[in-house]
């Protein structure tokens, strides 16, 4: 399990936590957290605690939608907060390229270009939200005001 640890986007996701804060730390999972559903189950909360991050892209740009793992990300909600017509999801590839982490690991930190960040207001529910850090089996724990000031997110009602 610890050589997941040194993988590279795992790395470099934990350089991004411990900048921000160094009592926070990435954890290992024994089961996969690939799916919000797997990753709930893995840590025994509801999957609204779980933080997806889902890469969208309009025209002339990329951004990272941060929901709570039991709700869906309305493209509408989306095309009216940003003041675009077309957006759509991103594919695995652009994904990897923009991010620098494959789908089911896509970490809210450590992103090798900008991104802009849109946080789900429903993730304010939980006292402790769980995301990805770089790999399926890698999660962090943090609250919801740490994650917004972590990832300088704007936070927005994004779901449906």
């Amino acid at each position: 399990m610890n050589s997941i640890l040194n993988k590279e986007p795992v790395k470099r996701a934990e350089k991004a936590l411990k900048e921000f804060d160094d009592n926070l730390y990435i954890e290992c999972l024994e089961k996969t957290a690939r799916t919000a559903n797997d990753a709930a189950t893995a840590l025994s909360c509801k999957v609204g605690a779980i933080v997806k991050s889902l890469l969208f892209r309009t025209q002339s740009t990329f951004f990272l939608c941060l929901v709570s793992g039991d709700k869906k990300c309305s493209l509408n909600k989306l095309k009216k907060i940003l003041g675009e017509k077309d957006i759509s999801m991103a594919n695995a590839d652009q994904v990897k390229e923009i991010t620098g982490y494959t789908i089911g690991g896509v970490s809210p930190i450590g992103h090798i270009n900008k991104i802009n960040i849109l946080i789900d207001k429903n993730l304010d529910r939980f006292d402790k939200i769980f995301a990805a850090a770089g790999h399926p089996n890698c999660i962090f724990k943090i609250n919801f005001e740490q994650l917004v000031k972590l990832t300088n997110g704007k936070i927005e009602e994004i779901t449906e």
